[in-house]
């Protein structure tokens, strides 16, 4: 790791301490931990396996978009390369637009496939994932709203994410309208820049014509994954079992504490909160945990205390047991590729 890298990872690691010490101070750690040690702990459990089901479910997503660019991964490999691929994401700042670089190289590596293929492959499933969550949000709100008048912070959080959402849209579409000119100009831009950098994989006369090909060729996978209607749709099937299995592990914290949410809370809640993982901190970490209880207090009337408590259950088994795995994963496949 460089000294810059360093720097930022230090940076966001005392940012998530931060995010939860204004937390617990708000909520009460003393309450929050006491809630935690009253846990059913076979509730806990079916928590964490329910997060397992997630997990897999989106790793057949991956393993189903590789498919599609002529990529094949085993079916149990695919489950912990897509594992490497969120721990990945859970330990770089910004999570997804800081570890699908790092989950390319991972795919590159296990599937001998090429770089801008594993990255067009985990950015899919990345922006797959966004489809069903929109359409959770809005069903969700939509009923939501016939049984409890919309508080200022929700409609500020729904607000806020649809701009988000809308804006990453146009973007996307103008991106690709516009490719041919991007393969054709961008290389003649970044080529020098990256050549004064003094680095020896950039010194090459040849270095533009080699990005115009890679990015030509990320374009084209690109295009082979829209186009082929039956794994996109099954892809986007995945997409929402794993939605569906959050929702229902979430469900189940709460219930290991002794309480009931109405599922169709969740399910806007989980997707709205995630967006607070663009935050400049380790996979979301603390922004994530604020975002919930903040959603979560509010709609369903829950103490703090035990919503923190039941967000932290939840998160345990969605985002550390992923970076156990994924971890054990990532230190798996980097000694086979040094072998």
């Amino acid at each position: 790791m460089d000294e810059r890298n360093r720097r930022a990872f230090i940076i966001g690691g005392l940012g998530t301490i931060a995010v939860f010490a204004v937390l617990f101070f708000a909520v009460g750690a003393r309450r929050v931990v006491d809630s935690l040690l009253s846990a059913d702990p076979s509730l806990i459990g079916a928590t964490f396996a329910l997060a397992l089901c997630w997990l897999a479910a989106w790793s057949l997503m991956l393993r189903t978009v590789l498919a599609a660019l002529d990529v094949h991964v085993p079916l149990v490999k695919s489950f912990f390369v897509y594992a490497g691929a969120v721990f990945a994401n859970n330990v770089t700042p910004f999570g997804q637009a800081g570890g699908e670089p790092v989950a390319a190289l991972l795919i590159s590596k296990v599937s001998d496939a090429r770089y801008e293929t594993g990255l067009v492959g985990i950015a899919s499933v990345d922006v797959i994932n966004v489809v069903p969550s929109i359409a959770l949000i809005l069903v969700g709100v939509a009923y939501y709203a016939t049984t409890a008048a919309l508080g200022s912070r929700l409609e500020t959080a729904v607000g806020s994410a649809v701009a988000l959402i809308t804006a990453i849209v146009i973007v996307m579409i103008l991106v690709w309208r516009y490719h041919d000119r991007l393969v054709e100009r961008l290389p003649a831009i970044v080529a020098p820049r990256l050549g004064r950098l003094g680095l020896e994989r950039f010194e090459s006369d040849t270095l533009e014509a080699d990005l115009r090909d890679r990015l030509g060729r990320f374009f084209e996978n690109i295009e082979r994954v829209a186009t082929d209607r039956w794994r996109l749709a099954a892809v986007v099937g995945l997409s929402l079992c794993g939605w569906l299995f959050q929702t229902a592990a979430l469900t189940v914290a709460f219930a290991a504490l002794g309480y009931d949410v109405a599922p169709y809370v969740l399910l806007f809640v989980i997707p709205l909160a995630n967006l607070a993982g663009a935050a400049p901190l380790p996979g979301g970490l603390g922004g994530i945990e604020a975002a919930f209880v903040t959603l979560l207090v509010p709609t369903t009337g829950i103490p703090a205390s035990i919503v923190t408590a039941a967000v932290l259950i939840f998160r345990g088994a969605i985002y550390w047991m992923p970076v156990l795995i994924g971890g054990i994963s990532v230190s798996a496949f980097g000694v086979r590729a040094v072998r």
